[in-house]
């Protein structure tokens, strides 16, 4: 299995909701445990915990069938913003999503779907969030772009400099929770080299469905973003800038930056 640039994958990927439920064979579980434990944190200081588990280790109501799913467990610690965890494990867990679509692999956010009380109780940390996986029993990526339904670029972005367009296109073919594609980037006044990552802030009825998964998916557009850069040749580093979160456009809660050399 291989650990390739993921650019071009993010053009074809999509979530996958059918599954063989025939299990993997162990040297392929193997070598997804082994890509697991050589993930790259958005905070090196946050502790975090994933598990392998089967379907029957997991409730079915609601549950996208699948014969294996990672649990995401995270320490519960305030990292720049209060959600800040939960972002971590979005752009920690959405390497996997990227690396099972390069592999052959399906995979899917569950953000309903609980572990049975055993494998809460595996760790100590906080359980977060599920992802399905295994072999697709349907067609694994895209045929073309246009089957992606999200908003054009000029809707979730203020930066002048067209020259970031086809960095910022890869956070925007992001995956969200009921698709609500909650990012909004801006540039840096003091910094042409930054780009300003924010969230939408929902209104009381939106909150109720999303607040939980906007964190989760701010965190997976960040590693878009990231992997945007990089294949462009940029050197990134991840930063908080006070001044960009003084600066947040109405509507909007600043959640970080990513500076590109």
């Amino acid at each position: 299995m291989k650990d390739a640039d993921f650019y071009p994958i993010i053009f074809k990927r999509k979530s996958i909701r059918k599954y063989d439920l025939t299990p993997l064979d162990d040297d392929t579980l193997e070598n997804i445990k082994d890509h697991i434990a050589s993930l790259k944190s958005l905070y090196n200081d946050i502790e975090v915990d994933f598990k392998i588990i089967s379907q029957n280790d997991v409730n079915s109501r609601m549950m996208k069938k699948a014969p294996h799913y990672i649990a995401a467990f995270s320490e519960i610690k305030e990292k720049y913003t209060k959600e800040g965890y939960k972002t971590n494990i979005g752009f920690i867990l959405q390497q996997m999503d990227l690396f099972f679509s390069a592999n052959g692999l399906g995979s899917c956010w569950q953000g309903i779907p609980k572990p049975h009380k055993e494998v809460l109780k595996s760790s100590d940390l906080e359980f977060i969030i599920l992802m399905a996986f295994g072999n697709p029993k349907e067609t694994l990526h895209r045929n073309n772009i246009l089957e992606f339904k999200r908003k054009p670029l000029h809707k979730i972005c203020k930066i002048s400099d067209s020259s970031f367009d086809e960095i910022l296109e890869a956070a925007r073919l992001a995956p969200s929770a009921t698709n609500s594609q909650p990012w909004f980037f801006t540039e840096n006044t003091e910094n042409n080299n930054v780009i300003n990552v924010h969230s939408f802030r929902p209104n009381i009825m939106r909150a109720i469905m999303l607040k939980k998964y906007i964190p989760i998916d701010m965190g997976i557009a960040l590693y878009h973003l990231k992997v945007g850069a990089e294949h462009f040749g940029k050197v990134v580093e991840i930063v908080f800038d006070e001044n960009a979160k003084d600066n947040t456009p109405n509507g909007y809660n600043y959640v970080i930056s990513l500076k590109m050399d």
